[in-house]
């Protein structure tokens, strides 16, 4: 409308300090708008990225809820692009969607609203490319959702690959093995490549149909509003000030086309994300969980049954009672059920049956950050991060001082090996603790059990990575860290158990028998059959 006034009405008056006030007042508005795009440029992407960061931080709060069953059944690549890349585009989505939508129809209803002014014809013309626009946004932009959701999947089949491949590269270049590992890599990133030029066949389509419905209208516009100029019913001014009008129109239409990429994937993360967040978590506190101190340690299975699936059950009415204080090892044949027996003490997977009670009460009305804070657990793959020494160690009891952590690594001797390095306790001992022997990896993890110092035990294959003279020291250790503390052993290696106060076989059938070692021995049972094969085996 200011070409308008321009031309149809300064120009021909020819009062140049008018035509001044009128640019200052151009000028003022542009200065106006300046400021607002730059606050709305600001604001409006840190409430993105602060949308993004909420919804971030819930997920990764939600992931921290579910159980060993759910990670079982999901690959930590997957999980991984849900929390990263997954999340890129939807604070993108959360700002500039409200702002272009509210832009839009602003623009939309503005322009159209002058364009009428100035010729109704033409502006109704000019309308008719909304409903077009509108019809192959919402048929393309479905299109691109769905394509966008197979991406991302595509990406969480490359975190799993590369995740696979770094951290398993011993064992790769130890077998030779770096071509298969390149096909393998490369059949993904084929499928990645073919997903993607999809999502761009679409979008081609799309932002070329588009912009044709676009050039065809002006091209139109044009025709019409030179028939018009020519019969009378409008102006030059109006004309030109019309055609420019048709540009401030269709400029939200371009607008949504550039960034047809962008919502779709915002559109496509935020669905994965929901979809992962309504997961709900198999394993979680009852409404009347109350929070359990000082435990002494009585242990009780009644009636357990359990299996990680359908077709596979591992155990089938388990009883068994273990008094506080007491130490019960569990022996049997591979996949009998020894480590899942223990694991269901800490709730890491839900009976389906029976009920286990520790003093009594039932483990499912105690809360489960209460009734794992009072169980601590070497686990026979030892799972170290990648900070210091220290903060490993640490790691068994937040906030603990500098002595104790000291205190806790001598109980586990490690003191020797310590005092050995430049650093000490500062150490930075790799990913994985990548730079520690399987025996100092072991000895770490023992520490920190030590720290902890719960009344209730659970060493699955504690010692297993230890040389003999080491493995001999760190049973001293576990034997007084057992003294007084009910302690669940696993053990493949019979000669370890001796001194268990019970020995528990289990097999397919269940518990088969239990006892002290030489009442086993002297029965001539499964335990009996399983020494003799062990020390027949060892020479022993």
């Amino acid at each position: 409308m200011a070409i308008k006034v321009f031309v149809d009405h300064l120009l021909p008056g020819q009062d140049w300090v008018l035509i001044l006030l009128a640019s200052a007042g151009l000028l003022f508005v542009y200065l106006v708008n300046t400021g607002l795009m730059a606050i709305v440029t600001y604001w409006g992407h840190k409430l993105g990225i602060n949308i993004e960061t909420e919804m971030r931080r819930k997920l990764f709060d939600h992931l921290q809820k579910l159980s060993f069953r759910f990670y079982d059944n999901n690959k930590t690549g997957h999980l991984i692009a849900r929390v990263t890349k997954d999340l890129e585009e939807v604070g993108e989505v959360a700002h500039h969607g409200p702002e272009d939508l509210f832009i839009a129809i602003m623009t939309f209803l503005g322009a159209f609203a002058l364009m009428f002014s100035v010729n109704v014809h033409l502006a109704l013309i000019t309308a008719a490319v909304v409903p077009l626009v509108a019809w192959l946004t919402s048929r393309y932009g479905g299109r691109m959702t769905r394509n966008w959701q197979a991406l991302y999947r595509r990406i969480g089949d490359f975190n799993v690959r590369i995740e696979e491949n770094v951290g398993g590269m011993r064992v790769v270049q130890a077998f030779a093995n770096e071509n298969h590992e390149r096909m393998l890599f490369a059949q993904d990133n084929s499928r990645y490549r073919q997903t993607k030029l999809e999502a761009y066949r679409i979008m081609a389509a799309s932002t070329s149909l588009s912009y044709m419905s676009m050039r065809l209208t002006q091209l139109i516009v044009m025709l019409a509003g030179t028939w018009f100029v020519l019969h009378g019913q409008l102006t030059n001014g109006g004309f030109i000030s019309f055609l420019l009008l048709v540009g401030v129109f269709i400029r939200p239409i371009e607008k949504i086309n550039s960034v047809i990429e962008t919502y779709p994937k915002g559109i496509a993360g935020f669905r994965r994300y929901i979809e992962l967040l309504d997961t709900a978590p198999d394993i979680a506190d009852a409404p009347d969980a109350v929070a359990v101190t000082q435990l002494k340690g009585d242990i009780s299975y009644r009636g357990v049954t359990f299996g990680y699936s359908a077709d596979r059950q591992v155990l089938r009415g388990i009883d068994l009672d273990i008094r506080a204080g007491e130490t019960v090892a569990f022996v049997g044949p591979s996949g009998a059920g020894k480590t899942t027996l223990c694991s269901l003490l800490p709730r890491f997977y839900e009976i389906e049956a029976g009920e286990i009670s520790i003093d009594g009460v039932d483990i499912r009305k105690m809360t489960l950050a209460s009734l794992r804070s009072q169980i601590g657990i070497v686990q026979q793959d030892v799972f170290l991060f990648g900070g210091t020494i220290r903060e490993n160690i640490a790691y068994g009891r937040l906030g603990a001082s500098d002595q104790e952590i000291e205190a806790a690594a001598q109980r586990a001797r490690l003191e020797a090996m310590i005092a050995s390095l430049p650093d000490g306790y500062e150490t930075v001992i790799g990913e994985r603790g990548v730079k520690l022997s399987g025996g100092q990896k072991q000895r770490l993890a023992i520490a920190r059990m030590f720290l902890k110092n719960p009344p209730i035990l659970i060493l699955d294959e504690a010692t297993s990575a230890l040389d003999t003279e080491t493995e001999r020291a760190i049973q001293q250790s576990l034997a007084e860290l057992s003294a007084g503390r009910t302690t669940l052993v696993i053990a493949h290696r019979l000669a370890t158990i001796r001194n268990a106060d019970r020995i528990v076989v289990v097999d397919e059938t269940g518990v088969a028998e239990q006892g002290r070692h030489r009442d086993l021995i002297a029965a001539g049972g499964i335990y009996r059959r399983l020494h003799d094969a062990q020390f027949e085996l060892t020479g022993s």
